[in-house]
């Protein structure tokens, strides 16, 4: 056998079949076929820049979600491609040599064959390497799809209100998917096939503005919440205090403190009481609502620790005919229902600026002006930044020219404020308002059906002619 291979005819098998060997010419195959040429190029390139891009993204010298994307994902898929175009280039090869009539050896090892030996070293080698490239990835991956910053960051229209809400939230250390997803691998594979729907309507253009809320889906919070949280080891009282202003005194506050009765296991007593009875593991509280944000109760029923059941009825709320409604079993989010991603109020931001001193309360009309600026309807983000320092100097230059002249540097430090406060609440694109989002804890917009007085109004009655309380005892002490 010659080892001249320079006078080989490229295009001639049968050459190659009397001058080679099987695994030489399978070797070959790959570069004088272009599908194996790419494959490899393919592979080659894939494994490169993963390499190179998780070297980065481990050194954090890199802060692009959508550079993290294609490392973890895109690549990797790459990867598998080129490495799957090796073998199908082979294949069409030796097919193209049996359609011309032409007999080719079978692939033979021989392990005597130092060649052999070598070759089937060095394919186990590669083998090996690509293995545990693809099990780093695949595990850098499966922490960057589980990480807040990539829920947060990838789809960025869509998910930024709610990432600016949360890393401003008591929760900001705890993922995303902790209370989304939880553990265990059911509700992983899910959220991931979840996941693709929202994607493909992020690609359609086909996505809920504002996204709905609450989130049907969500898995239950006995599943998730009460992993950190143990309704059995809430006790006593919490100290709630409140502090507003009005327009015509901005200098000095109204304060309510309560005392909350937290509730929960007394262990004192060994009882469950306060608040937190609702969700205690002795009593099980469900509602039958009709709308989707169950703001609506028409049917609320208790089951207590001695058996009996009682269920309470709003006469004047018609349930539809025709619609399935669900009995939801009562737990933490339905009255934490914004737990982490948590939208402040207009008054609540202007009265926290007037207590921080932020917005300079011995400016005359600063609160109402104020509240007008931030209440205004903009077009866009961009355009309530450019306008709302202005806005508010214009306010106050027609209440009191002397004044606002006076002020001018308060007036646009409080402007500075009220502009972060739109921002970290407010987006137009997504249909995200004042009020779009709003908490069921307490009962301060009960006029909107929002909070406690959803079931504790009176106006729930049992057969008996008894109703749920509206004692203001029963959760906290007076103000």
């Amino acid at each position: 056998m010659t080892h001249d291979n320079e006078n080989l005819d490229p295009e001639n098998p049968q050459q190659e079949a009397h001058e080679e060997g099987p695994v030489d010419r399978l070797i070959k195959t790959l570069w004088r076929s272009p599908l194996g040429v790419l494959g490899v190029a393919i592979t080659t390139i894939s494994i490169t820049l993963m390499l190179i891009g998780t070297a980065v993204d481990l050194l954090g010298l890199m802060d692009n979600p959508y550079a993290a994307l294609v490392i973890y994902t895109v690549l990797p898929v790459g990867m598998l491609f080129g490495l799957a175009l090796i073998p199908v280039a082979v294949f069409l090869r030796r097919w193209r040599w049996r359609k011309t009539g032409i007999d080719t050896d079978h692939l033979q090892i021989n392990l005597s064959n130092p060649k052999h030996r070598i070759g089937l070293i060095a394919f186990i080698s590669l083998s090996a390497v690509n293995v545990a490239i693809l099990i780093v990835i695949g595990y850098e991956a499966y922490h960057f799809t589980d990480s807040s910053y990539f829920c947060g960051k990838v789809c960025h229209t869509v998910m930024e209100p709610e990432y600016v809400a949360y890393q401003r939230s008591a929760h900001s250390r705890v993922a995303c998917v902790a209370c989304h997803i939880g553990p265990g691998a059911q509700w992983y594979v899910q959220a991931k096939f979840s996941g693709l729907r929202q994607v493909k309507a992020v690609l359609q253009d086909s996505y809920s503005r504002p996204i709905p809320a609450p989130v049907h889906e969500l898995r239950p919070a006995r599943d998730t919440c009460e992993q950190c949280h143990w309704p059995d080891k809430f006790h006593g009282k919490k100290i709630k205090r409140f502090v507003s202003f009005t327009n015509d005194d901005q200098q000095n506050p109204d304060i309510n403190e309560i005392a909350l009765h937290i509730g929960g296991h007394n262990p004192e007593t060994n009882d469950f009481e306060g608040i937190h009875w609702h969700v205690s593991r002795e009593v099980e509280v469900s509602y039958l609502a009709v709308d989707e944000k169950r703001t609506q109760l028409a049917k609320v029923k208790v089951k207590r620790p001695n058996g009996t059941v009682d269920e309470f009825v709003k006469s004047d709320i018609e349930i539809p005919e025709g619609e399935e409604l669900h009995w939801r079993v009562m737990d933490c989010i339905d009255c934490h229902n914004r737990p982490t991603h948590v939208y402040q109020m207009p008054e609540e931001r202007v009265d926290f600026g007037l207590l921080s001193k932020k917005i300079n309360p011995d400016i005359a009309g600063i609160r109402e002006d104020s509240l007008t600026v931030i209440m205004k309807e903009y077009e866009s983000r961009e355009l309530a930044e450019e306008s709302i320092i202005s806005d508010l100097l214009y306010l106050q230059k027609q209440r009191d020219p002397e004044q606002a002249e006076q002020y001018r540097e308060d007036i646009i430090k409080a402007g500075q404020f009220l502009t972060e406060a739109y921002r970290g609440n407010i987006w137009p694109a997504m249909g995200i308002k004042w009020g779009t989002y709003m908490e069921h804890l307490g009962h301060q917009y009960a006029d909107e059906g929002y909070g406690c007085w959803r079931c504790h109004d009176e106006e729930h009655e049992n057969k008996s002619g008894e109703t749920i309380s509206q004692d203001c005892g029963i959760c906290h002490d007076e103000p």
